[in-house]
């Protein structure tokens, strides 16, 4: 099995739909493609349609939430890193400052991130 996260194929989505239309389980399908059988479970769970599991379809579905995916704009924005910032220099701890945007419905990021973000500043400067 390869290390770390690799994307179904769409030859291995057509390998998934003819092993499961002969009846195979998720399982045997995971051995033979080198895959994990919960990834093949998610997998037919994620992409069925209305009739089914179809493989073409299911590749659609997939690179098209891949594709929205990498579009969306991220939420921390360059204004919002400013205010955070300006929190920060206030003595407002991580945890306080996710906390208060969570209440006034802005944006909902965690205290890991807003630590993430000041050591990565601080190995930079």
């Amino acid at each position: 099995m390869p290390k770390g996260y690799h994307h179904l194929t769409d030859w291995e989505r057509c390998q998934i739909h003819a092993l499961k239309k002969s009846g195979e389980s998720n399982a045997k399908i995971g051995k033979q493609l080198g895959r994990d059988r919960a990834t093949i479970g998610r997998e037919l769970t994620r992409n069925a349609g209305r009739r089914g599991y179809r493989f073409k379809q299911a590749h659609r579905l997939a690179t098209e939430r891949r594709s929205a995916a990498s579009g969306r704009p991220r939420k921390m924005t360059p204004e919002l890193w400013r205010e955070v910032e300006e929190k920060l220099a206030l003595q407002w701890s991580p945890e306080q400052i996710s906390g208060r945007l969570r209440l006034e419905g802005r944006v909902t990021v965690s205290h890991e991130w807003i630590y993430k973000h000041v050591w990565k500043d601080r190995e930079v400067g």
